[in-house]
């Protein structure tokens, strides 16, 4: 029942572009994608290793920035792409190793602030960023001769990176290193009584977060052509920590679903509903008052509870 739901949901994403209609929808699939690979890197910490960061924002946008500007400059797209994930590592390793001082509330403390120093560079550091004008990418790259300008060919691009995050997260949760962080979050003293070293499992997860959400970060740039401070500001830092609490950290669909939550409310809903604001937030208010683990968690858990709670059919009554 797994498999042919999982094969009917792959067909579903790629057959997508032929039966959604619309180049607007298109675009609302690829940004779901894209904040979905950004919202799977963020549960790497706060799902698995129970380190909240309000400054993964900063990563999204150094990668953004550092692909505008290199491509600017001259570079190649793939040079570009290569520069803008190794300077991204590079950052997340710094964050790691100022961030991992602390746990709990000083570890957010610190994400946040390094996050908002970022920013601070990209708003006010105009010979380099170019302030709130931003930076424009004249072109899409091109993989392999395949042209990516296209809302479809776009689409399918993002569908087969957002692929291979699901399975890198599925297989970093199976891993011994995934399996070491969740018993770090829950048991660090004795992870570290049993010859673990704790902080190093958590640095080797933070730079493997950053990765996925610079590889985000450099998608969202090729999207809209564009970056701006916008991308490193505290409002998306928050709105994808939102998009894996209320989809449910710690799983693998759950940060998924969240971003479609979101990018929906924010790109589809907003067109029809002026307050939709209001309405996005009553539905994370009721999401954490009916569902505290999530919707993906909370819809299985009513789910299992409903089928559990049903009378016997009328097979089982004879027997």
């Amino acid at each position: 029942m797994k498999r042919t739901a999982l094969v009917l949901v792959i067909l579903a994403l790629v057959t997508l572009p032929y039966w959604i209609g619309g180049s607007y929808y298109i675009n609302i699939a690829s940004q779901i994608l894209i904040w979905a690979i950004f919202a799977l890197g963020l549960n790497v910490l706060v799902g698995y290793g129970g380190l909240v960061s309000l400054g993964h924002a900063g990563l999204f946008g150094v990668a953004g920035y550092a692909a505008a500007w290199l491509v600017a400059a001259g570079a190649s797209q793939l040079a570009a792409g290569v520069g803008a994930l190794a300077l991204t590592l590079l950052t997340s390793a710094l964050f790691a190793v100022l961030a991992l001082r602390a746990t709990g509330i000083g570890f957010l403390m610190i994400t946040l602030a390094l996050g908002q120093i970022l920013w601070g560079i990209a708003y006010r550091w105009i010979s380099l960023t170019n302030g709130d004008n931003g930076i424009n990418l004249s072109a899409r790259p091109m993989p392999l001769g395949w042209s990516l300008a296209k809302p479809g060919a776009f689409y399918i691009a993002t569908l087969v990176v957002f692929g291979l995050a699901v399975a890198a997260m599925a297989r970093f949760a199976a891993s011994p290193l995934g399996t070491s962080l969740r018993g770090s979050r829950d048991q660090p003293r004795r992870m570290t009584a049993l010859g673990y070293d704790v902080w190093l499992i958590r640095f080797l997860a933070f730079v493997f977060s950053g990765f996925w959400t610079g590889i985000a970060g450099l998608l969202f740039c090729y999207y809209n052509q564009f970056v701006s401070p916008h991308l490193l500001a505290l409002s998306s830092s928050a709105e994808v920590l939102l998009m894996v609490i209320s989809g449910g950290s710690g799983t693998l669909l759950g940060p998924v679903v969240g971003a479609a939550l979101v990018v929906v409310m924010k790109t589809v809903a907003s067109g029809y509903i002026e307050r939709w604001n209001l309405v996005l937030g009553a539905i994370f208010v009721a999401i954490i008052v009916l569902m505290p683990e999530g919707l993906v968690p909370g819809s299985w858990r009513l789910w299992h509870q409903a089928w559990h709670r049903r009378g016997p059919s009328a097979a089982e009554v004879s027997r």
